[in-house]
């Protein structure tokens, strides 16, 4: 088996592309932590690697993000290469007991407007995510509001908020006038985890002032 790399937009993000089906064509899956892996032996074992952050599953790769810049993908890669490596040869299934994302596919209730903005998201846009080892997910939409989730690379991604603003916003709103803005849905645990994060910038800065001499 010979494991290609790709970068993406999210530096702290690369793609693995193993050489063969990793989904089901057009199916993806998002495993932003540990618990979140519960249904796949592959993304568990790759979570056992010390730096990995979140695992993602597209159709024909494997988008893996670190936790941050002090670690080196130099010292990760390899170790992320046997385990992909070792996996595929030992024939295990890659899921064991659920079913890929299908967030846009169409049910009787939707309306017109949503069911543009699926086929949008189907063709024009996700395209392009899934090419950058992410996807965006419809969560849902309500009074011109348009609620999308990211995942994989872009979650982290700096440009993520511009590529939703700018370039996502900008097409359904061509297409759908009734759009009138695109929001970005966390989970609990991210919000929290970057509450918490920011609590603790702020102690931090609190702290750098105390100990500044005084003038």
């Amino acid at each position: 088996m010979f494991i290609q790399t790709q970068d993406t937009p999210n530096p702290n993000s690369v793609k693995f592309l193993p050489g063969v089906e990793v989904l089901d064509k057009g199916h993806t899956m998002d495993f932003p932590n540990i618990t979140s892996a519960q249904c796949s032996p592959l993304a568990k074992l790759l979570f056992r690697i010390e730096g990995v952050k979140s695992i993602f599953f597209g159709s024909e790769y494997i988008t893996v993000t670190k936790v941050d810049d002090d670690i080196e993908w130099m010292v990760l890669k390899p170790e992320v290469y046997a385990t992909i490596m070792d996996f595929f040869s030992s024939g295990l299934p890659i899921l064991t007991d659920a079913k890929p994302t299908s967030d846009t596919q169409i049910h009787e209730d939707d309306s017109e407007t949503v069911m543009m903005i699926k086929e949008l998201l189907d063709s024009r846009i996700r395209p392009t995510v899934q090419e950058d080892g992410g996807d965006i997910l419809f969560i849902g939409y309500d009074a011109g509001i348009v609620k999308l989730k990211l995942q994989g690379s872009c979650t982290s991604c700096p440009s993520s908020v511009v590529t939703l603003k700018n370039g996502v916003q900008n097409m359904l709103q061509f297409y759908i006038p009734e759009v009138i803005a695109v929001e970005q849905v966390e989970d609990e645990i991210e919000i929290r985890t970057k509450a918490e994060f920011e609590k603790f910038e702020k102690k931090l800065q609190e702290n750098d002032e105390k100990e500044k001499p005084s003038s």
